[in-house]
């Protein structure tokens, strides 16, 4: 039987709205996790000068009802063009509704590819992981599409063979699976009664291993490897496990903040690690 054969026409009841209120929820996790080295929580605004934590919820408000639109395409059967008009759609409201600021570009990919996922796996019984269908469903046609040579992704990729956020989907998000996920969940073993802890044990280990692009913008490789190298040491010393764990990642913020470097590529894996959490199960 083809897939198209197997997909059914009627979603179920509520269940779109479910996905998207979902990505809503960990966007908004995200932002107001702290301290995140460099970025924008609602304590400070980190590297940035144009954007705060409403911008944030103003972006995460606008582009919610998108990740609807994506989950009932991909339960459909959506190629990867059906989805990419959603997500540019989702990425003019962005824009609309944040003034110009480009708050979750990086998140609308990823989030959106898996809530596609999370569609085509709910309509045709798939028991795959959202991040295997998005690999073997659209990743072929993503490492055939060429970057945007305009994004700091593409402009990265060129300059320095980073593959980013594309490849990093395009390939099944291996690294949100073999380190995000894990550390969300020992930092819940360190600090079971502190959600935030968790988070920023997450994101450090994104950081420590991410070719993040954003960084690679803000600071070339120096500035990536200073990132990591910082990352490893808060991990190394215990991470959220250490009793002064705080005040060491907000010193490791303010390092961040001086060199004008924003690791927005973890803090989308972040927001990703969330998301499949809540939703991939």
């Amino acid at each position: 039987m083809t897939d198209a054969a197997r997909i059914p026409t009627s979603i179920p009841a509520g269940k779109a709205p479910v996905i998207a209120g979902a990505a809503w929820r960990s966007l908004l996790d995200e932002v107001t996790t702290w301290p995140k080295p460099g970025l924008v929580s609602h304590v400070d605004t980190g590297s940035h000068t144009d954007m705060n934590a409403e911008t944030f919820r103003k972006s995460a408000d606008a582009i919610a009802p998108f990740f609807a639109d994506l989950y009932r395409c991909g339960f459909h059967g959506g190629t990867l063009a059906a989805l990419r008009a959603i997500g540019q759609a989702a990425e003019q409201a962005m824009l609309a509704a944040t003034g110009g600021v480009n708050t979750h570009r990086g998140a609308i990919w990823g989030l959106g590819l898996l809530s596609a996922a999370r569609g085509r796996r709910d309509a045709s019984g798939d028991t795959a992981s959202c991040c295997d269908i998005v690999r073997q469903v659209w990743g072929p046609n993503i490492h055939a599409t060429p970057p945007d040579p305009s994004s700091h992704g593409g402009d990265t990729q060129r300059r320095y063979g980073a593959g980013g956020a594309r490849t990093e989907a395009a390939w099944g998000f291996p690294t949100i699976r073999s380190v995000g996920l894990p550390a969300l969940n020992r930092g819940r073993q360190l600090r079971p009664d502190d959600p935030q802890a968790a988070r920023v044990q997450c994101c450090m280990a994104l950081i420590a291993v991410l070719e993040d692009t954003n960084l690679l913008h803000r600071g070339g490789r120096e500035g990536l490897a200073f990132a990591r190298d910082q990352a490893r040491t808060f991990l190394d010393g215990g991470g959220v496990g250490h009793p002064a764990w705080s005040a060491r990642a907000a010193t490791i913020h303010r390092r961040f903040v001086a060199r004008g470097l924003s690791p927005g590529g973890a803090a989308d894996g972040l927001a990703i690690c969330l998301f499949l959490d809540r939703t991939d199960s």
